[in-house]
C-alpha cells in the first residue's frame, strides 16, 4: 500500500490492545513469529525512493503511516530510529503519522533538532480502553509536537475523552473495532457517546470500521468482510469531521508547497462509501474492496 512505511517489522506485546494483533495473525499465517524484530531491506528508504524520471514515489502532500507491523518508539528498535529521523528531516513535504502505544519513551527518543515539534509529523497514541486513554492521553498532552491524535483501534472498552479533548491539543480521533482470532465485540454506545464527544470540541472523528463482532441494540452482528465493517461504518454517520488540519508543508528549500501543487487523493466508486475515506491516500485498486 502506498500511504505505509515499514522501516521496522516485529513487535513486543505490551497491553490489551496487543492480544489479538493483527501483525501477529499475518506472521502466523507465513509461519513466522511476530515478535521477531528486525529491520527492512528495501522497505526502510521508501520516502526517498525515486520513479525512473528522478521524481519521489511518495508525492508531496501524501500522508505516510509508519510502522503499522511494529510501534517507531520501541525499544529494540533503538539502533534504527535515528536513520529513520533523518529520512524524515529529508521529506518536509510528505506527512508522516505515528502511532503508539510506548508515549514514555518518546521524549527520550526525540532528535537533537526536534525543538517543539516538526510541523510534518501527526504523533498519536492508541486508546483501546479507558486504563489506556488514561494512561497515554495525558503523556501525549505533555510531548512536544505541533499535531496530535488518539486512535481507539481496537476499541474494546468505553473511552471517554472529553477533559483531554479540552486541552484543545487533539486535532483528530480514529476508532475501529477488532479484527481477526479472537476478536472482541465493539458497542454502537462507545462509538456513538466518543463522537459526541469530538463534535462537542469541533475535533475531527472517524470511524473507521466496525470490526468483526458489532453490538447494536443488545444484538451481536457478526460481520467478516473488511469491505463490509468499513461501509456499515460509513453508513452509521458517526463520522465527524471537525476543524481542519493544517500541516504547513516545505520543499528542499524551506519555501511552503501551496496547496495546488500537493498531492490530492484519487478515489473509486466503492471508495464513496468506505468509512476509511477521511483518513485515506485515495485508491490504488489493491483488490481489498472485493474481500
Amino acid at each position: 500500500m502506498h500511504d505505509i512505511w515499514n522501516p521496522w517489522h516485529g513487535c513486543i506485546k505490551c497491553s490489551e490492545g496487543c492480544q489479538n494483533c493483527y501483525m501477529y495473525f499475518l506472521d502466523r499465517m507465513r509461519d513466522r513469529d511476530g515478535s521477531e524484530i528486525y529491520r527492512t531491506k528495501s522497505g526502510f528508504y521508501y520516502p526517498l525512493q525515486r520513479d525512473r524520471r528522478g521524481n519521489y514515489k511518495v508525492q508531496s502532500g501524501e500522508k505516510l503511516r509508519v510502522c503499522m507491523n511494529s510501534d517507531f518508539f520501541l525499544e529494540q528498535a533503538d539502533p534504527w530510529r535515528e536513520e529513520a529521523w533523518h529520512i524524515m528531516r529529508q521529506r518536509p513535504d510528505v506527512i508522516f503519522f505515528l502511532l503508539t502505544k510506548r508515549p514514555e519513551r518518546v521524549r527520550q527518543c526525540l532528535p537533537e533538532d526536534w525543538g517543539d515539534g516538526w510541523e510534518h509529523i501527526f504523533f498519536n497514541v492508541t486508546a483501546e480502553n479507558q486504563r489506556r486513554a488514561d494512561e497515554r492521553i495525558p503523556l501525549l498532552l505533555e510531548l512536544p509536537f505541533r499535531h496530535k491524535g488518539v486512535m481507539c483501534a481496537p476499541l474494546i472498552g468505553e473511552v471517554r475523552m472529553e477533559r483531554y479533548l479540552a486541552s484543545g491539543q487533539i486535532e483528530q480521533v480514529l476508532c475501529e473495532g477488532e479484527n481477526y482470532d479472537g476478536a472482541r465485540p465493539c458497542h454502537y454506545t462507545w462509538v456513538k457517546r466518543l463522537r459526541e464527544e469530538c463534535e462537542a470540541h469541533d475535533v475531527t472523528f472517524v470511524f473507521l470500521g466496525t470490526g468483526r463482532r458489532f453490538v447494536k441494540d443488545g444484538k451481536l452482528y457478526c460481520i467478516e468482510r473488511n469491505s463490509l465493517q468499513s461501509q456499515q461504518a460509513y453508513r452509521s454517520g458517526l463520522t465527524y469531521l471537525g476543524r481542519p488540519m493544517e500541516f504547513l508543508l516545505c520543499d528542499d528549500f524551506g519555501y511552503p508547497i501551496p496547496e495546488e501543487e500537493r498531492y490530492h487523493p484519487v478515489f473509486c466508486d466503492k471508495c464513496a462509501t468506505c468509512g476509511m475515506r477521511p483518513t485515506c491516500n485515495g485508491c490504488t485498486n489493491c483488490g481489498k474492496c472485493k474481500t
